[in-house]
Parts: C-alpha cells; sequence; structure tokens
C-alpha cells in the first residue's frame, strides 16, 4: 500500500501530492518512518504485547480457576454444614432416647426398691408376729405355771395338808387344760 502511494505522490499528479507539499510530507522520511514503525510493532508484539496477553489469559484462568474452587469451597460447606445439622439432629435424638431409657431404667429400679421395702417390711411384721407368738407362748406356759403354783398353793391351804410332788403335778395338770380351754 505504501508502494502505491509513494507511486502516486511520485507522478506528481493530482491532489495527493499538492496536499503532501501543502503539509510538507518528505516521502523518503515517511517511508523510512513507516517501516521503522512497523518493526518496532513487530518486535513490540512479539517481546511485550505476546507475553502480556499470555499473562492476562493466565491470570484469567487462575481467576476461573479460583472462582471454580470458590465454588467447590461454598458447595462443601454447604455439605459439611447439612452434615453438622444432621449429626446434631442425630445426637439430639439419641439423647432424648437415652433420657427416656434413663427414666424407665429409674422407674424399674423404684419399682424394684418399692418391691423390696415391701418385702422388708413384710418380713419384719412376720418376725414381730412370731416374736410376738412367742412371747405369748413363753408368757402363756409363764401363767399356767404361776396359775399352777397358786392352784397347789390354795388347794394345800384350803385342805390343810402337804401335799406330794405327785399331787403338785396333777393339779398343775388339771389346771393347764382348763386355762388352755
Amino acid at each position: 500500500m505504501i508502494a502505491f502511494i509513494l507511486l502516486a505522490a511520485q507522478e506528481g499528479g493530482g491532489q495527493v501530492a499538492e496536499i503532501a507539499r501543502t503539509f510538507g510530507v518528505d516521502w523518503a522520511h515517511l517511508a523510512a518512518q513507516t517501516i521503522s514503525f512497523s518493526i518496532v510493532c513487530a518486535v513490540l508484539y512479539k517481546f511485550a504485547y505476546r507475553p502480556v496477553l499470555a499473562m492476562l489469559e493466565e491470570r484469567r484462568q487462575q481467576i476461573a480457576l479460583g472462582l471454580a474452587n470458590a465454588e467447590k469451597i461454598k458447595a462443601e460447606l454447604d455439605k459439611t454444614e447439612s452434615q453438622r445439622r444432621e449429626v446434631m439432629a442425630q445426637a439430639y435424638a439419641q439423647a432424648a432416647h437415652a433420657m427416656e431409657e434413663a427414666r424407665i431404667a429409674a422407674a424399674h429400679v423404684r419399682q424394684e426398691e418399692i418391691q423390696k421395702a415391701i418385702a422388708a417390711a413384710e418380713q419384719i411384721v412376720i418376725k414381730a408376729r412370731e416374736s410376738a407368738m412367742l412371747d405369748h407362748d413363753r408368757m402363756l406356759a409363764e401363767l399356767k405355771r404361776e396359775v399352777g403354783r397358786l392352784v397347789v398353793q390354795t388347794t394345800s391351804t384350803v385342805t390343810g395338808k402337804i401335799l406330794t410332788p405327785e399331787d403338785h403335778r396333777r393339779l398343775a395338770e388339771e389346771t393347764a387344760k382348763q386355762v388352755a380351754a
């Protein structure tokens, strides 16, 4: 393209040559500067612009990767939070179940202790009755002996005679039979 412009300018014709003269264009310098500028653009493109573009692309990829990782982390965090809630719900359920089992066990132990206390009380009552029966029997035996002794003494006083051991025994037996009836 530059070659066409130069050709048109050398032919001396036309408006382009007149505009170029008006602005003081030196075609040789313009061509040299255009070539120098093209070389500088090519060098900058190869050594500056392409690495900057590569670095920008790498940064874009890193940002995209970071956003993807952030999304993964957020998803994992949400999953972990839901698992935590689930574990807490299970823990609350297990705690409630354990408390209910403890209440049942406590009621069972309380019932057993009540039964043991009732059995112990019944044993005490039975022993007290047995003891009362033994005391009653002992007192009854003492009473019989005392009554027998009194009967023998009264009989010997009333009859005025001395009773033999055989008489004492016979009178005691008869009195015991009468008291028992």
